[in-house]
């Protein structure tokens, strides 16, 4: 089967929607399938390129907030895009941009299976612009701009989480649904017995992400004024993004006004350096408001760390919970802060939860995820 895979930024670091792409393209291939990509150049390695390259193109006004996401978009080209289809059995589809609505409209003037993976909120995008709030927007980009134009132009859409699969009913999106999971790689846990802690050692709690505004890293600095052990915790954010600065600032106001002992470390990661991080931390706490599914808390969950996700009509994570004790209602810091000191409180459980929470992560198995692509893919080449 020859699959062609669209993305704007493949290669991008720091951005979830391209390292899933990434890691799904690696996947099929060892699966036996043959898969091309058409997307954006990589400037980090010139000798790992797309096997069709676009050009990158500039967003007037937006260009600099795009750019601290990690992410760039590709121009239409046309000719490209013809070449890269005529070559395919079916096109997948990766975003719901312009290049996916122009790939989508040639694959129909050519006749070629076109499916898609929905990873993207409009609510992604317009947080970072601060009108993230603004349905109007949201909603019209969601019926125009990603219906319109790219999901009902596929004949089969994959849905990482049921909340997306929902979200695109509403909407009336044509496509026959799938819920597939992006999927995660099988891995090791490499979380020790962790012993009981000394009074004078710090809680880690890690918070793993891009910090941004959808992403609402803010929660959980506000919780620590609500915390009875903030000043036995050291909080580690490790993600880079367009909030630094402000995260930076809220946190040494903590440390300054003696909510906080220990400053919050803010750093980037590797995949491995943060396998390392979520096996030694005592908690794990994911605040998003926004999110489609949430690879970065199932990538933690393998280490058996014991979450505290934000439960929302536009965040999935939280569906990864084993129960109550893990969630809090979004923007609640009062509520995380409860959860936080639970947590702390009753170590055993913790660790017994542990063990249950890197066993629930087999069912994500990225192998899984592809088969069901794969087949997904058939149905849409025999036009069923």
């Amino acid at each position: 089967m020859k699959i062609l895979f669209v993305c704007n930024n493949y290669y991008a670091t720091g951005n979830g929607l391209s390292a899933s792409a990434r890691r799904t393209v690696t996947y099929l291939r060892k699966a036996g399938q043959d898969v091309r990509v058409l997307s954006g150049p990589n400037h980090d390695d010139p000798k790992l390129q797309p096997d069709y390259i676009l050009e990158d193109i500039h967003i007037p006004i937006f260009d600099k907030i795009v750019r601290a996401h990690g992410y760039k978009f590709a121009g239409i080209n046309r000719k490209k895009i013809k070449e890269a289809v005529r070559w395919a059995d079916v096109v997948h589809l990766e975003e719901p941009f312009f290049i996916e609505a122009a790939t989508a409209h040639i694959c129909h003037k050519l006749g070629k299976p076109c499916t898609g993976t929905y990873h993207l909120h409009p609510e992604n995008m317009f947080y970072s612009v601060k009108i993230g709030w603004w349905k109007g927007i949201n909603h019209g980009t969601m019926a125009i701009l990603y219906r319109n134009m790219v999901f009902n132009k596929c004949s089969h859409v994959s849905c990482p989480t049921q909340n997306v699969m929902d979200r695109l009913r509403r909407f009336h999106y044509t496509a026959k649904l799938h819920l597939i999971s992006n999927g995660v790689i099988p891995d090791t846990n490499l979380r020790p017995t962790m012993p009981p802690k000394n009074p004078d050692e710090p809680f880690s709690i890690v918070c793993i992400g891009r910090l941004a505004a959808e992403k609402d890293q803010t929660t959980l600095l506000k919780a620590m004024r609500y915390s009875k052990y903030a000043d036995r915790i050291q909080l580690y954010f490790a993600g880079r993004g367009p909030e630094r600065k402000r995260y930076l600032k809220m946190a040494h106001k903590l440390v300054d006004d003696g909510v906080l002992k220990y400053e919050p470390i803010f750093r980037y990661h590797t995949r491995d350096e943060l396998r390392e991080l979520s096996a030694r931390a005592d908690l794990y706490v994911h605040c998003a408001v926004v999110e489609v599914e949430g690879l970065s808390a199932l990538e933690a969950l393998q280490q058996g760390v014991v979450p505290i996700m934000a439960s929302g009509p536009l965040t999935a994570t939280s569906q990864f919970a084993l129960d109550h004790r893990s969630t809090f209602p979004i923007r609640d810091k009062r509520a995380l802060a409860d959860r936080i000191d639970w947590w702390l409180d009753h170590p055993e459980e913790r660790e017994k939860m542990s063990v249950r929470y890197a066993e629930s992560t087999e069912q994500y198995d990225i192998r899984k995820s592809v088969q069901q692509l794969i087949e997904m893919f058939q149905l849409a080449i025999d036009g069923k």
